[in-house]
């Protein structure tokens, strides 16, 4: 009896652990589910090597100015200016496809194939002006276009949206919009070839139109 009641209390106690082990195993892939990190990349350049991509740190710049200054030098040393956006369970990097402004190439993009972003309004050629929080409902517009508004893009391919702030501004809101943007392009496009141009917003004035004599 003595016996069995020994077998009984080590069958139980066995039971017990192999239990408590199986719920620790379990309670232990739920919490690395839950700070899994996702990586993913926004803007990637097929035609560079993502290694020549330099990191724009936005707490080092004084000024808007000078942010996008650095990333027209990097653009001319044919690097790749980036930003990482770091959360709790996503890394999240956007290449910027600022062209070298120490060469016309800018001037060579349409303006309806242009979002502009400037402090917390958007700017669409021939169509106006939108509130930050219209982003979504603008990027569709122009994104499922396919050229059949004359006014909008042409195709997705070629729509570039462009960031701006003024001078004075502090541009403290660059990296939740930056979310903001590339969240709501990639829910539309299932897509993460975004174009993004860090600019001054100078650079995309239209030049005044000449007269004939």
């Amino acid at each position: 009896m003595k016996n069995t009641l020994k077998m009984s209390f080590v069958i139980i106690l066995t039971l017990l652990i192999n239990g408590c082990g199986k719920v620790e195993k379990k309670e232990q892939e739920s919490i690395k589910k839950e700070t899994a990190i996702v990586q993913s990349e926004f803007g990637k350049w097929k035609t560079r090597n993502d290694s020549l991509g330099v990191e724009l740190n936005t707490e080092k710049f004084n000024n808007w100015n000078d942010l996008v200054e650095r990333a027209g030098k990097i653009a001319c040393n044919d690097s790749i200016p980036k930003i990482t956006l770091s959360t709790n369970n996503e890394i999240r990097t956007i290449y910027f496809h600022n062209p070298c402004w120490e060469n016309d190439s800018y001037k060579i993009v349409k303006s309806k194939n242009v979002i502009e972003i400037h402090n917390d309004t958007i700017f669409k050629h021939k169509k106006g002006t939108f509130p930050l929080d219209s982003l979504e409902s603008v990027l569709k517009m122009d994104i499922n276009n396919n050229g059949i508004n004359p006014m909008l893009s042409e195709n997705s391919k070629k729509l570039v949206i462009s960031i701006s702030y003024d001078k004075k501004n502090e541009f403290n809101k660059l990296l939740e919009n930056l979310d903001k943007l590339t969240e709501q392009y990639y829910g539309i496009t299932n897509n993460t070839d975004i174009k993004i141009w860090l600019t001054d917003k100078e650079f995309l004035i239209p030049p005044p139109p000449t007269f004939k004599k």
